[in-house]
């Protein structure tokens, strides 16, 4: 049934770690004290996401720092996911102004990340703004469908943010335990870490474009073509 433009957005999260993440974060959010509020949180989710980025900047030359990355992703993920919760919990929702809030943060978030990664000299500064790029047009892409559909989803193809940090957390760790060698493929000098990172961007460019196709599909069912309105009605 076509959504109507001014109903209220829903949430929809169907990644594949979203069952035990709710259920984790609805039996936390209603244990918090009260004085920690949603804005709290968001700020603790973007600083989380400052660690990250600083983190990658001293790792050139001491891998340690990785696991710091890997602190702020923790904190990034804490910060963004309990949020909603807490404001859930504490009948203090504002939807229009939590959810600017929350995607405008998220975005900045999501530069840091990519700019850190890129100068850190794992990922190749170019294929790391690639993947930002792709990935952003997935965030844009929700954004759209949320518009149309009046449903906000968090994930596609059972990957939304909590799948991403998880894969980062995973990356950065074979990162410390296998430091990336760069190796000629082509004509260019790239390493295992450039090489996913293609991956990483095709993934993204063909959900991107598949779930394009799928919305078109269903929204031409929804709102089938009309024939053009007779000469008379338009010149009035």
């Amino acid at each position: 049934m076509p959504a109507k433009p001014d109903s209220a957005l829903s949430r929809q999260n169907h990644g594949w770690l979203s069952g035990p993440e709710n259920r984790a974060f609805a039996w936390l959010a209603l244990r918090l004290p009260t004085w920690i509020t949603p804005d709290q949180l968001t700020l603790l989710g973007f600083a989380g996401a400052v660690v990250a980025f600083i983190g990658y900047l001293l790792t050139p030359g001491q891998a340690a720092w990785l696991w710091v990355v890997n602190a702020g992703l923790v904190l990034n993920w804490l910060g963004d996911s309990l949020d909603g919760n807490v404001a859930r919990a504490q009948g203090i929702e504002r939807p229009r102004y939590g959810f600017f809030l929350d995607q405008s943060i998220d975005v900045v978030g999501q530069f840091l990340f990519a700019l850190g990664l890129g100068l850190s000299g794992y990922v190749r500064l170019d294929i790391a703004a690639l993947g930002l790029a792709a990935y952003l047009m997935m965030t844009v892409q929700s954004l759209l469908r949320a518009e149309v559909t009046r449903v906000f989803h968090l994930a596609t193809a059972g990957m939304g943010l909590t799948e991403v940090r998880c894969l980062f957390l995973v990356a950065n760790a074979v990162f410390y335990f296998i430091p990336p060698r760069p190796f000629e493929i082509a004509g260019l000098v790239v390493t295992y870490a450039d090489f996913f990172g293609v991956i990483w961007i095709a993934v993204n460019v063909g959900l991107y474009v598949l779930t394009m196709v799928a919305e078109l599909k269903s929204l031409a069912i929804e709102e089938p073509p009309r024939q053009p309105a007779p000469e008379e009605h338009r010149r009035k």
